[in-house]
């Protein structure tokens, strides 16, 4: 038996052409996948999340897809990010399953970048709204590419629900100008630098 039950989808895609500067070339395009899902555990407690935690990793794969496509190819990501949303009668570490989950259909998608991906997660009702953080797909140490994703749903997650998300963008800030290891830089080979 599934312990995966979807409500509905959502994507988001951010379109930015300048930060008060010039306008860029080629816009910076970030995009938010979103699955509402029913929480297996709402209004209880449950010692073994893992089941749940592998299941997700099939959402996790459809949201990266969706992600890729959305953004013209897996060679156009630069960065990102994953966050969920927990309804209230859940608990934070039911959104803390994505960690693995969403993070490593996400990785998985993309080649297998090395960085972590930064993550955000909360326990809130319909409306709520989380700002993924952003970070570059092979070293946690490019500035530039330190960003956010707004992840949000107008009637989620219920109390009984889960909003789990995934975060990908084309490349960092817009004007960018704070010094660091510049992405042209990256070796990637431990996910640092």
């Amino acid at each position: 038996m599934s312990l995966v039950k979807i409500r509905k989808f959502k994507l988001d895609i951010e379109e930015v052409h300048h930060e008060g500067g010039p306008v860029v070339a080629e816009p910076l395009l970030i995009a938010v996948a979103v699955a509402v899902v029913a929480n297996p555990y709402a209004g209880r407690y449950e010692e073994n999340l893992l089941p749940f935690m592998e299941q997700l990793r099939a959402l996790g794969r459809e949201l990266s897809g969706r992600l890729i496509t959305a953004l013209g190819g897996a060679e156009r990501v630069q960065a990102y990010g994953k966050g969920a949303i927990v309804g209230e009668d859940g608990e934070l570490e039911h959104g803390a399953v994505w960690h693995e989950a969403g993070g490593w259909a996400m990785r998985e998608a993309l080649g297998h970048p090395k960085a972590i991906v930064p993550a955000a997660k909360s326990i809130a009702g319909p409306g709520s709204r989380i700002m993924i953080p952003l970070g570059h797909i092979q070293a946690a140490y490019v500035r530039s590419h330190f960003g956010v994703a707004e992840m949000s749903l107008w009637d989620g997650p219920r109390r009984n629900e889960i909003a789990f998300g995934l975060a990908m963008a084309t490349g960092g800030r817009i004007h960018a100008r704070i010094g660091g290891l510049a992405a042209s830089d990256v070796k990637g080979e431990d996910g640092l630098r």
